[in-house]
């Protein structure tokens, strides 16, 4: 986990990649697709990799998507035709946020109670933030001074560093031999997944969940920028949200693990959750001043903390355990998913009807999360077996 979130500091290549296409002097279009191509690359890698934890164990896949990382983002840093930077956005789209299913993974593996899996999943949120908020200081600090390419062998050495640790601590996993079992258990564990419709409702509910909370690096600019504001406008927002985080953590984190601890079911905050995100984000359709984009900011944050922890503990209670890579790795890429539609669907929006139109599909979206929670929770209660969830449903 430590690594995890100082990888998460040191990882410039998504929130600077804008700028490094903006050297290289390409047009619009040519940059949405290579934004686009690292997005798609961080939704297979998900998959991918979640699915390698299972089949090859926790430190292989660690180990080698994060040496894959610290090979792929300098060529990403350095290349400037626009085929090979493209082919390099895919590839560090695929291991950007590889630690996430294979964290997951781990944390099932050797984490026995419910309690103690909340209070991580609370405290792995806390650290992503923290490393989020270091990334932008950081970045917007070193890229004035020693340029762009810089951040992305920081980035690398920082996935180097974090892949020679885990090769060093994590014990050897490597949870079956090569041969036609291990491929049959891989070909079962698709086709559970591919038929456990309590997986796909929780990944519904989270993807909906979660573009307003990518929102917040991606609607909100576009609406702070229509109104007219600075760029300094918007970073104060980010500095609220961050202090927001930090302040809430630590009582919502303690406040979840005690629900966890009795059992309580984590659906219906899932969907309050959902709801507060899409009418937190939602109301900077409404806002007109640099105040009221703040508290639009920080009225989603509560959300932004439990739904992670919500969505993590559903994760657990429905995965198989010679699956839990596999299925971590799909609940992971509905990050990957929202950042891909947030930005789409809040364009869309503005072009289309200004910023009020922005404030109802936000909002539309964390009501379809909430909606969604009422059949997840159905299915949670009536059926026991990934198997007969589709009849069930």
């Amino acid at each position: 986990m430590a690594g995890a979130s100082l990888v998460r500091a040191a990882g410039f290549a998504y929130p600077f990649l804008s700028y490094r296409l903006g050297e290289l002097a390409l047009s619009t279009r040519g940059v949405s697709m290579i934004l686009a191509a690292f997005g798609v690359g961080w939704f297979i890698g998900q998959i991918v990799l979640g699915r390698l934890a299972d089949a090859v164990g926790r430190r292989a896949a660690l180990v080698g998507s994060m040496l894959l990382s610290a090979m792929a983002l300098p060529l990403l840093g350095a290349l400037s035709h626009p085929a090979a930077v493209a082919g390099a956005a895919v590839v560090a789209g695929a291991v950007y946020d590889a630690p996430r299913p294979i964290i997951t993974a781990v944390v099932a593996d050797t984490v026995p109670d419910d309690a103690t899996r909340a209070s991580i999943s609370g405290w792995r949120h806390f650290g992503t933030n923290v490393g989020a908020a270091a990334t932008g200081a950081a970045g917007g600090l070193l890229s004035g001074t020693t340029g762009l390419a810089t951040l992305y062998w920081i980035n690398a050495a920082a996935c180097g560093a974090f892949a020679l640790t885990a090769l060093a601590c994590m014990p050897h996993d490597r949870p079956a031999r090569p041969g036609a079992g291990a491929r049959n258990q891989g070909r079962a564990s698709y086709r559970i997944a591919a038929t456990d419709a309590r997986l796909w409702l929780l990944w519904l509910v989270s993807l909906a969940a979660l573009i307003p909370v990518v929102g917040l690096f991606s609607i909100l600019p576009l609406l702070m920028d229509n109104a007219g504001l600075p760029a300094s406008a918007y970073g104060w927002t980010q500095v609220a949200s961050a202090c927001t985080v930090l302040v809430l953590s630590v009582p919502l984190n303690r406040w979840l693990a005690r629900r966890a601890a009795r059992g309580t079911s984590m659906v219906p905050l899932l969907a309050v959750s959902s709801l507060i995100l899409g009418a937190g984000l939602g109301s900077a359709g409404l806002a007109e001043s640099t105040t009221q984009y703040v508290v639009a900011a920080c009225i989603g944050i509560p959300g932004e903390i439990v739904v992670f922890v919500a969505a993590t503990a559903l994760l657990d209670q429905i995965t198989p355990p010679h699956a839990r890579g596999l299925y971590a790795g799909i609940w992971g890429s509905t990050l990957a998913a929202a950042v891909i539609c947030a930005p789409v669907i809040a364009g869309w929006s503005l072009a289309e009807g200004g910023p009020q139109l922005v404030a109802a599909t936000t909002a539309l979206c964390g009501l379809l999360g909430a909606l969604a929670c009422l059949p997840l929770s159905l299915l949670l209660h009536h059926s026991h077996t990934p198997s007969t969830t589709w009849r069930t449903l």
